[in-house]
C-alpha cells in the first residue's frame, strides 16, 4: 500500500478514497478551509489531527447508522419519555465542541480536536453547516455532540457526556430531529460499542459511497 499522499495547501484535490491504507489513511497535510472540509465530506473523508498535522481518513468498513433503524432499549426510553434532559440543536455549539475537546476517554490519553479544528468546525458553523445537539439538566450541559450536515446526511465528528446517559440521550434526541428534517443516513466513522447499540452498523466502502451519492 501506497505512502498517504501530502496534500498542497493551494487546492482542495483529494486521491481517491479507495487509495487509503488498510488503517483508513488517505492522506496528510492540507489545510482546514471550508473549501476544502466540504469537498472531503464530499467524498465521505474526515481529518483528525496527531502533530500539528491534520490527517485525512476514509475507513473501510464504514460505520454509520440508518436514522429509521435507531434502536432505543427500554431504558432510555423510559429516560426520553421522563425527559430527565432537555435536548436541543444548535444552543451551545462552542460548549459542545469544547467539551468534546477536553472531556477525558477511557483509553485515550488526549483528542484530536485542538484549537485548528475548533476554528474551522466553529466558522462551518456560523456558516450553517456544522450543527450541535446538546443535553441540559436543570440547565447545565451534560451532553452533546457535533458534526456537519450536507444534503441529507449528517456526518458526526465528536459526542461527550459528564452524566450518565447525557450522550445516549443527546444522541437519541439528535437523530429524532434529523429525521423530521430529511436527514437519511448518519456517518459514525469507525466502530463504537456505544453507537452499536443504538444502531449504527458497518457497511463497505463500495455501498457508503454509493449511499452518499444518492443523498448528497
Amino acid at each position: 500500500m501506497a505512502a498517504p499522499v501530502l496534500l498542497s495547501a493551494h487546492n482542495c484535490w483529494f486521491p481517491p478514497p479507495h487509495q487509503a491504507d488498510a488503517d483508513g489513511l488517505l492522506a496528510m497535510g492540507g489545510t482546514l478551509s471550508t473549501e476544502r472540509l466540504l469537498a472531503a465530506y464530499r467524498l465521505g473523508i474526515f481529518p483528525w489531527y496527531a502533530d500539528e498535522l491534520p490527517l485525512w481518513w476514509h475507513p473501510n468498513p464504514r460505520f454509520v447508522l440508518f436514522p429509521n433503524k435507531l434502536r432505543v432499549s427500554k431504558s432510555m426510553r423510559r429516560i426520553m419519555q421522563q425527559q430527565l434532559f432537555e435536548i436541543t440543536e444548535n444552543q451551545d455549539f462552542s460548549a459542545v465542541i469544547a467539551a468534546c475537546k477536553n472531556t477525558p476517554r477511557k483509553g485515550q490519553e488526549g483528542t484530536w480536536i485542538n484549537q485548528d479544528m475548533i476554528n474551522a468546525y466553529t466558522t462551518l458553523h456560523a456558516s450553517g453547516m456544522a450543527h450541535s445537539y446538546e443535553a441540559w439538566e436543570n440547565g447545565q450541559l451534560v451532553g452533546g455532540l457535533y458534526g456537519v450536515k450536507l444534503g441529507k446526511v449528517f456526518f458526526g465528528e465528536s459526542m461527550f457526556s459528564h452524566k450518565s446517559n447525557a450522550s445516549k440521550a443527546a444522541f437519541i434526541g439528535a437523530v429524532q430531529m434529523m429525521l423530521q428534517q430529511g436527514i437519511q443516513l448518519i456517518d459514525c466513522q469507525v466502530y463504537t460499542e456505544h453507537l452499536e447499540s443504538l444502531g449504527a452498523e458497518m457497511v463497505d466502502r463500495e455501498t457508503f459511497m454509493l449511499w452518499l451519492e444518492r443523498y448528497l
